[in-house]
């Protein structure tokens, strides 16, 4: 029987991970190298000469004497959590293709459900800033789509309060294969949303496709070129062949999403959103994810635990 490459690539097996960073000092040295690929270089001047504080862990800048440590001004700052639990953190993120939920996270790493939580959101902040640099090109499949269900008693359809509205976007190649995809929580389906939504997420020689609704027309004023089907709604509109892989996609994510986290709070969805665009965008290299969620790790700044909880990651 014909083997996918992508679905069967061997990936990184847990053996593999432990000998790669299975100690603190193989963590702490991975940091390093991701985060100063050329020796240490001062996040104040830029100065590449400094000493190494041994005492407090700490490396001085030769030139205006600033100080920082391995993990200052990262994703890792301040914690007080050992690399190599981080590190487990991100080799379960990243290896698992429908996520894991921090409950399950918290039991295999042996933490408190609340650090468990915090470590989770903020890998997948890193996840989710990293992808919202690099704008989807290609030919785009661009759909809306509304998570949650809707409460007995209240609005039904589009406006009911509990249903959180995102886009839904897949970019192709020219032999119709996927090659990105893009889930962003909106406020709502409105030109001036969408207008906002295209600006950062597509490139401007991308070709844009979505149905009829009004909304989509933004994506043509904002310059992008675009191209809308009117559907019909119902089943056989999610047949379409214009829209095929963007529905796919919609589909294995809800799913994934129902399976794994069965309930949380709609203001935290981008980041859920964003953890399984970042594997399907990275799905061609399975064994690479970890180097290159830690190497995204260290170039995305502190989060502390109040605006994880607080903030839309928007």
């Amino acid at each position: 029987m014909q083997q996918n490459p992508i679905q069967f690539q061997k990936g990184l097996s847990l053996t593999s991970f432990l000998r790669q960073f299975g100690t603190e000092e193989q963590c702490a040295a991975a940091v390093f190298r991701w985060r100063w690929p050329r020796g240490f270089v001062c996040p104040q001047c830029g100065h590449a000469k400094h000493c190494a504080l041994r005492s407090r862990e700490l490396y001085q800048c030769n030139h205006c004497h600033h100080q920082a440590s391995l993990t200052s001004d990262t994703i890792f700052a301040n914690t007080k959590l050992p690399l190599t639990i981080w590190f487990l953190a991100m080799y379960f993120l990243t290896q698992q293709k429908n996520g894991i939920s921090a409950l399950e996270l918290k039991r295999h790493l042996g933490v408190s459900y609340p650090t468990a939580w915090s470590l989770k959101h903020k890998l997948m902040q890193v996840m989710k800033e990293t992808d919202d640099r690099r704008p989807l090109n290609g030919v785009v499949q661009l759909d809306d789509v509304y998570w949650g269900g809707e409460r007995r008693g209240a609005k039904s359809g589009r406006g009911s309060p509990n249903k959180v509205p995102f886009v839904a976007a897949v970019a192709t190649n020219l032999e119709g294969h996927p090659i990105a995809m893009r889930m962003s929580k909106l406020n709502g389906f409105r030109k001036r949303e969408i207008a906002k939504w295209t600006l950062r997420h597509v490139h401007p020689d991308a070709i844009v496709v979505s149905d009829a609704l009004a909304c989509f027309n933004a994506v043509a004023e904002v310059g992008r070129e675009h191209y809308s089907v009117v559907t019909g709604g119902g089943p056989t509109s999610m047949t379409l062949d214009d829209f095929t892989w963007v529905n796919t996609m919609i589909g294995n994510v809800k799913n994934a999403l129902t399976g794994t986290y069965h309930a949380f709070n709609g203001k935290h969805l981008p980041r859920y959103l964003a953890e399984f665009c970042y594997r399907f965008n990275r799905r061609f290299k399975l064994e690479a994810m970890l180097p290159r969620l830690g190497y995204a790790a260290v170039r995305t700044p502190p989060m502390p635990f109040r605006l994880l909880r607080m903030a839309e990651a928007h």
